[in-house]
């Protein structure tokens, strides 16, 4: 669709040079390639679009967000009349993907490539995907660097690994995680995908300056990717210089870390590793860094694009299996998982209706992970096709940022001038961007395309509903209204965001209730964070007896409520909303910390607040306090405030 218009806010905070380190992933014409500070603005929208492969949803994105409302959907899908080969009035014309340039792929790296590495630093490392899709990625070795330095360690990731984690801190350790020696068992890959930035269609993107050295079985017996973050240029490149500067590396550190803590899916950091580099950038050159990435797997939304575009069913199926048996084993079929492993032998296809439920399943996932974002406020700033992973994980920090005053419109990256990937317009992004998977997948779904059309079409169009059940747990927790009497676990609440609620709970009246609070705090400046925590505090204060509280006050008048009222411009706000939220806290038993109904009155209100203090936070990497770590370490060679940064997030 034309890249949308709406009033989002833009550079609000104003940009600041965290912000611009980390601004755009982004050459919005035709790559996604990372910018530096200062650089070129994007090309005008519109400039590079892509017209060919079918549409299953026309989602206009072009109407501002709701301002309240961000558990249902502004752009719902629409059907378009048309022939039976289209999609939404669009022809299904397979798009080509053009080559990978020979030279590109035969030439040797522009650095002495890195030596082999003792196997014992990473024992259990594997190479299933460079083995199971080489059509999808082009071995490729890490640039050597001059001086690998380790400033951040992540020990405890690398004991979930199975890893020796002391055995890191040594120079052999830096070497390795700099890229300068690779363990002998890995078989480093620069993976291969597709893409729709900004709502322009690139047919080729592909990691211009990542590396996956492979996969390791954790402790958990869970498959994870090992992945360099600005090891060197590869055939991907696109014109960029295939290396990382030390701010952003550490910054989305911090992010990923955070986001871990605060019990939302997302890819992890093991290491940051100095290079010894200068790394040019527009102000000026900054100092080269490594970045180690763990993650369930890197496959994306744009990674199927890729290979739908190639007009291969042979690889798409297998590029199915393979997704299958990593991240829905219950629907993977052994026969066909097997034969994922040896490219161009006859297997037993995967049922369209296993294709159709792995769909499903990927949908459930983005539903649960977008409504955690939004209960934290997280905007993830570029949620393109290629930032999107069929494990459900967060990944590609950017131009990211924690929401600080509330505003559905508010968009933190600088690249984003229409307000696309603004705070309020994250759920309906997620669905458009599950629409392309699903046009990827249609061969594997039906033979007939009528039907495939009609099958996938009702699976994407579900995912409101699913949103809306994930988005209603998560608020039900922050707001206290949890119910422990149904006995049964939320959606969301194995990651630490979610709540159930009893068989008798009014789902619409809890929904009114939520939108009231997001009525309430709408045009007031309200810090998204504090104001969650604050209403802890009061909730603290609600005795069981509706319309009472500890004191006999009305609740906006009691003590307690003061820190709440002093974030609203016009406190006046809370007056109305109030005492309808007390009265709905103690229309049911509180949870206690074991998950059981509490019910001693005289109690309630402590194991209440305190079960909301788990799921609103007190601490999040605000950018300013990222920026004054950043600038520490950067400016002065001080690593004390990122650490102690990250030791409290």
């Amino acid at each position: 669709p034309p890249q949308h218009a709406t009033s989002a806010r833009h550079g609000s905070p104003p940009q600041t040079s965290a912000e611009k380190r980390q601004r755009a992933k982004q050459k919005p014409a035709r790559h996604h390639t990372r910018q530096p500070r200062n650089s070129t603005p994007p090309q005008k929208p519109g400039k590079k679009q892509h017209a060919t492969p079918a549409r299953l949803l026309n989602m206009p994105m072009s109407a501002s967000p709701s301002p309240n409302a961000p558990s249902g959907f502004k752009h719902r899908p629409t059907s378009d009349a048309g022939p039976a080969a289209t999609l939404g009035g669009m022809a299904l014309t397979p798009t080509s993907m053009p080559p990978v340039p020979a030279a590109a792929c035969t030439a040797a790296a522009a650095t002495t490539p890195a030596t082999s590495a003792p196997h014992s630093l990473t024992p259990g490392l594997q190479h299933r995907y460079a083995s199971q899709l080489p059509e999808l990625c082009i071995p490729w070795q890490p640039a050597r660097v001059p001086q690998p330095a380790l400033t951040v360690f992540n020990h405890a990731l690398a004991r979930e690994l199975g890893w020796p984690a002391e055995a890191f801190d040594s120079p052999a350790g830096a070497e390795l995680l700099a890229g300068n020696t690779v363990p002998p068992e890995a078989q480093p890959v620069a993976q291969g995908y597709a893409g729709h930035q900004f709502g322009g269609y690139s047919p080729q993107l592909g990691d211009g300056r990542a590396l996956l050295l492979g996969e390791v079985c954790d402790a958990a017996g869970r498959l994870r990717d090992v992945a360099f973050k600005g090891s060197g240029r590869t055939p991907f490149s696109r014109g960029g210089g295939g290396k990382a500067a030390l701010g952003p590396v550490r910054a989305e550190c911090l992010s990923s870390e955070a986001m871990h803590a605060l019990g939302v899916a997302t890819c992890r950091s093991l290491a940051v590793a100095t290079t010894g580099e200068r790394i040019r950038r527009d102000h000026g050159p900054q100092p080269g860094a490594v970045l180690t990435r763990v993650a369930a797997s890197h496959i994306r939304v744009g990674t199927f694009q890729w290979v739908a575009g190639q007009d291969d069913e042979a690889l798409l199926r297998r590029l199915a299996d393979v997704t299958l048996a990593r991240h829905c084993p219950d629907l993977a079929l052994a026969p066909a998982v097997d034969s994922a492993t040896a490219p161009g032998q006859p297997a037993t296809p995967t049922s369209g209706a296993t294709n159709l439920a792995m769909l499903a399943a990927v949908c459930e996932r983005q539903a649960r992970l977008v409504a955690q974002w939004m209960g934290l406020g997280f905007i993830h700033g570029v949620m393109n096709t290629d930032n999107m992973t069929l494990s459900g994980e967060t990944i590609d920090y950017g131009p990211c940022a924690f929401m600080e005053a509330y505003d559905p419109a508010t968009v933190f990256s600088s690249i984003d001038r229409g307000g696309r990937y603004a705070w309020g317009n994250q759920p309906g992004i997620a669905q458009w961007n599950l629409a392309r998977l699903a046009e990827s997948l249609l061969p594997l779904l039906h033979a007939d395309t009528e039907q495939a059309v009609e099958q996938a079409t009702e699976v994407i169009n579900h995912f409101p509903v699913l949103y809306q059940r994930h988005w209603l747990a998560v608020m039900r927790a922050k707001l206290g209204l949890v119910d422990a009497t149904a006995g049964r676990a939320a959606p969301g609440s194995e990651s630490g965001q979610g709540g159930a609620a009893g068989p008798d709970v009014d789902d619409a009246a809890d929904l009114a209730l939520i939108q009231g609070w997001l009525h309430a705090m709408q045009g007031q400046g309200v810090d998204w964070t504090l104001a969650h925590r604050h209403l802890c505090d009061v909730a603290e204060a609600v005795w069981p007896d509706a319309g009472t509280t500890d004191a006999g006050l009305a609740l906006s008048a009691h003590p307690a409520s003061q820190g709440l009222r002093s974030l609203f411009t016009d406190p006046a706000r809370l007056d109305d909303w109030l005492p309808r939220w007390q009265a709905r806290l103690v229309s049911g038993p509180v949870p206690s910390s074991q998950g059981h109904p509490h019910c001693q009155p005289t109690s309630q209100p402590a194991e209440r607040a305190s079960v909301m203090r788990r799921v609103n936070p007190l601490y999040i990497p605000r950018n300013q306090r990222v920026e004054e770590a950043l600038d520490a370490a950067s400016d002065h060679g001080d690593m004390a405030p990122f650490h102690a940064l990250l030791a409290v997030l």
